[in-house]
């Protein structure tokens, strides 16, 4: 993946580690996977606000 794709990236591992967590039983991995995904969401938000930025 290119490196403008780490949210997409954070996002994906943090649903993957939420539902491991889920099904396992480990809300630790579940709440790392929730911390991830919001990483994610943030690293997209700042992305997308550095181009609005960038264009005015």
């Amino acid at each position: 993946m290119k490196k403008t794709d780490s949210g997409l990236k954070d996002k994906v591992i943090g649903k993957v580690k939420e539902v491991e967590g889920k099904v396992t039983g480990d809300k630790a991995r579940e709440v790392q996977g929730k911390a991830q995904q919001a990483k994610g969401k943030i690293k997209e938000k700042a992305k997308k606000l550095k181009g609005d930025l960038e264009d005015h």
